[in-house]
């Protein structure tokens, strides 16, 4: 505790800015939240941020929307993720460590990361590409995609980004959106041990985006550059310092999208100072990660997590880079990474802690893993099996990290504090600087209840806009429609009254019977203990008839049989360890449970499909990992209005 970040910066903060000397995490936190000023100005001193031009105020306004932070000030965020390239003992260690799925590492050190961005970046001048421009990439978790990324934010460019396991009408749903001026691509990618070729996609991708200047082709397949591409070796072999664009604090960074389950996926913006401030709060004082650290994160760069984890940089922690499947040649996959790499913070989701508790394997006996000093999950709340399973497979005084955030401030709400004990189920505390509470329909807050994720305060990296929103009402109404001027996220809670946060699903697919509103993650939990269960999807649906269903689909394990005895069981479990009110009306065996493309269950459009709604206005097919899943509900749905 002593030597962690937080507590060095709550006393250094103490002395300067007047925090709370005493009463630990919990003082700092309230006080970050009621000086909000105050704090956001401590932490751009304390991690020393280089504005080129001085900020007029912290807050110019603050309203949601429409905060506006640091006015006047000019940054670049590139310039911050390479700074430690300036300091010669760190220049030739490495910055970058990239592994496949042969579990070959390859190092890019500091010095050849910021002589690459330096490259690319004045090519990317040289293609006429200015402040304000759309930089997109097709690309997989590779050193080559952090270089595009960092040299786009060197020129003042807005990055974007899908993994190349998207079809082309999910890329094309996202790109068309910004029209982008160049495109950054790969030949093909590795997973699973198999070649997937992609320069029919590319070809798509080119002709469906007019707005394209230049193609940069990557053979990570081999492959030359199709013609009219340019060759990325070309592009990055120079020795070129790079020049850092000085722009405003709300210049944007990057665009990041929303799973689009039922419409376009929603282009979030975010900008340069908001990010670089939210990122070093959040990795350096709630990650405790600085130049000592490796930090791994199992990511795509469809996922806001790449771009969360790429942000390590920031700290000078070394960023671990894995391009392949997460259970390749086995479910070990992951764990062997963290070995290899000397990981200290290891992310992953909540969905691949319980699939290693489910195959029954023992990462902390069959992997030196001591230098994992956390492992973190999100994605979806971490089940109280999951904690217990970490700390008996992996270590018994492992710090765990269940956090909760979103894409939508592409940061975390809630989660890891290495200051504070970690209770079963429950996410730390909310984090610096988020006013978060858990409020009733009436808009009151709540403590030991289940309420409405809000946050009543604005946090640096709240998008600046939409993309294509001009008058800000879509903006608006995805999180300021319920509670005006308070960020409403879509999430239950409940705040413990020893300051945890305990996630229970999403609000919008609320399993409200009799009055007794439930997270569906609370029905996961418990079903998906059951051996025989590999995956289960929950629907309340509120019938014309002023009826209430409510069906669990189960995807059954290898050599599993949906019989009367294994109905009773998953109906017993229910109503024993969660409530006689949330027993399914039936159990429906399924081939499998639909998600999105970053890996989410997907439950407002199986909503919609069961309320008769047609798959084409249900849900965007380029939103979802296999659109054929979804028939299975569209005939379900017809079959009971028959």
């Amino acid at each position: 505790m002593e030597a962690a970040a937080v507590t060095r910066f709550q006393n250094w903060a103490a002395t300067r800015y007047g925090a709370p000397a005493e009463g630990g995490y919990a003082a700092l936190h309230r006080w970050s939240v009621d000086e909000l000023d105050t704090f956001w100005r401590a932490v751009a001193e304390w991690f020393d941020i280089r504005f080129s031009t001085p900020y007029e105020s912290v807050l110019g306004d603050r309203a949601m929307p429409g905060a506006t932070w640091f006015p006047g000030a000019t940054l670049n965020y590139a310039e911050h993720a390479l700074r430690t390239a300036e300091d010669p003992a760190r220049a030739d260690t490495p910055a970058l460590l990239y592994v496949d799925e042969t579990h070959t590492q390859s190092p890019v050190s500091w010095a050849d990361l910021r002589r690459q961005v330096g490259a690319l970046a004045a090519e990317l001048r040289a293609l006429g590409v200015t402040p304000g421009d759309r930089v997109s990439g097709y690309l997989p978790n590779i050193p080559q995609a952090v270089v595009a990324f960092l040299a786009t934010a060197a020129v003042g460019g807005i990055w974007t980004s899908c993994a190349p396991d998207f079809g082309a009408r999910s890329v094309l749903d996202r790109f068309q959106q910004i029209e982008p001026v160049v495109l950054f691509t790969v030949d093909g990618y590795r997973y699973g041990g198999k070649e997937h070729d992609r320069t029919e996609t590319v070809a798509e991708l080119r002709r469906e985006l007019p707005t394209l200047r230049a193609v940069v082709h990557i053979p990570l397949l081999g492959t030359d550059a199709p013609e009219g591409a340019l060759a990325w070796a070309a592009l990055t072999s120079a020795d070129t310092e790079p020049v850092f664009e000085q722009v405003p604090f709300e210049h944007p960074l990057w665009v990041l999208y929303s799973s689009g389950t039922t419409g376009l996926p929603k282009a979030i913006v975010q900008s340069q100072g908001g990010i670089l401030l939210e990122h070093f709060k959040q990795i350096g004082l709630h990650c405790d990660l600085g130049p000592e650290d490796r930090f791994f994160w199992y990511t795509s760069t469809g996922w806001m997590m790449w771009n969360f984890l790429v942000s390590g940089l920031l700290t000078g922690a070394t960023v671990v880079l894995y391009d392949g499947s997460p259970g390749y040649p086995d479910v070990s996959a992951q764990w062997r990474v963290a070995e290899q790499t000397g990981a200290t913070l290891y992310g992953t989701s909540a969905a691949y802690v319980m699939a290693c508790r489910k195959a029954g394997i023992h990462p902390g006996r069959d992997f030196d893993l001591s230098r994992v000093q956390c492992v973190a999950t999100t994605g979806s709340p971490l089940p109280p099996d999951g904690f217990r399973w970490l700390h008996d497979e992996v270590a018994e005084n492992l710090w765990i990290a269940s956090v909760s955030g979103g894409t939508d401030v592409c940061s975390c709400f809630a989660g890891a504090v290495p200051t504070l004990p970690v209770h079963i189920g429950e996410l730390q505390a909310p984090c610096l600087g988020t006013d978060l509470q858990s409020w009733d329909p009436a808009g009151e807050p709540l403590i030991g209840e289940v309420g409405e994720l809000v946050v009543t305060n604005p946090l640096p990296s709240m998008p600046i806009r939409f993309w294509n929103d001009p008058d800000g009402s879509r903006y608006h109404d995805s999180y300021f429609d319920m509670y005006p001027g308070v960020w409403r996220h879509g999430d239950w809670i409940t705040l413990t009254d020893h300051g945890s946060v305990i996630i229970h699903g999403r609000s919008d697919s609320t399993l409200n019977r009799q009055g007794v509103r439930m997270g569906s993650a609370d029905i996961y939990e418990a079903v998906e203990r059951l051996p025989e269960i590999r995956e289960s999807l929950v629907i309340g649906l509120e019938e014309p008839d002023g009826g209430y269903w409510m069906p669990l689909f189960v995807h059954l394990a290898d050599g599993a049989t949906l019989d009367d005895d294994l109905r009773d069981a998953i109906k017993r479990t229910i109503r024993e360890n969660l409530s006689p009110r949330h027993v399914p009306d039936e159990v429906i065996e399924v081939p499998a449970i639909p998600h999105t493309l970053t890996g989410k269950r997907i439950e407002v459009p199986v909503k919609r499909l069961l309320q008769g709604t047609e798959l084409a206005k249900a849900v965007n097919p380029g939103s979802v990992d296999n659109l054929d899943l979804l028939h299975f509900y569209a005939e379900l749905a017809a079959n009971r209005r028959r």
